[in-house]
């Protein structure tokens, strides 16, 4: 058994509401074991012998027929998971957040190309490591900014996810226990 991770796209924001109660048990009868969430904002941790890009067709299809709604979920392995934590080039700075962003295959050179069009706040940062896209910007400025502002195209919208580096830190903790 592997230890996977689910980051589901647009949960609990915009009409999208669902108790991570039933996302667990959708994840189950999906066939995963050892289903938990972290938060309310569909980070599921499951384990599997599946592979990930099998594991997110049955996941998908699982959650967009019990919910009704277009699912989109982004599954990383548990060293992946470190991995990404580990690499975040941005040191912790007291008002400031640090995030990552989960997508397909290329979106983060899009959002790199997003980000340097746009005007920054001050301070505000992005860079790639390993396909990953890692941005910092001013607390209070994450929806506001010119950037942040972009994130919600439509033309985004089943190609990433987002998430603070602090949930990250609480899923490896709750991995961990």
């Amino acid at each position: 058994m592997n230890n996977f991770f689910a980051f589901l796209r647009g949960v609990n924001v915009k009409g999208t509401n669902m108790k991570m109660a039933d996302v667990c048990k959708v994840f189950t009868d999906a066939g995963v074991q050892n289903v938990s969430s972290v938060l309310a904002s569909g980070n599921i941790l499951f384990q599997s012998d599946k592979d990930s890009v099998e594991l997110k067709k049955i996941l998908e299809k699982a959650m967009s027929d019990h919910f009704n709604y277009e699912a989109f979920l982004f599954i990383k392995n548990e060293k992946e998971v470190i991995e990404i934590l580990k690499n975040d080039p941005f040191p912790t700075i007291e008002n400031f957040h640090n995030y990552v962003f989960l997508g397909s295959e290329k979106v983060e050179e899009t959002l790199l190309e997003e980000f340097e069009k746009s005007s920054k706040a001050e301070g505000e940062k992005a860079k790639i490591v390993n396909n990953i896209f890692y941005w910092q910007v001013p607390k209070g400025q994450t929806l506001d900014s010119n950037f942040g502002k972009i994130l919600g195209k439509k033309s985004l919208k089943d190609k990433m996810t987002s998430r603070n580096v602090n949930t990250f830190e609480k899923i490896i903790n709750k991995l961990n226990k």
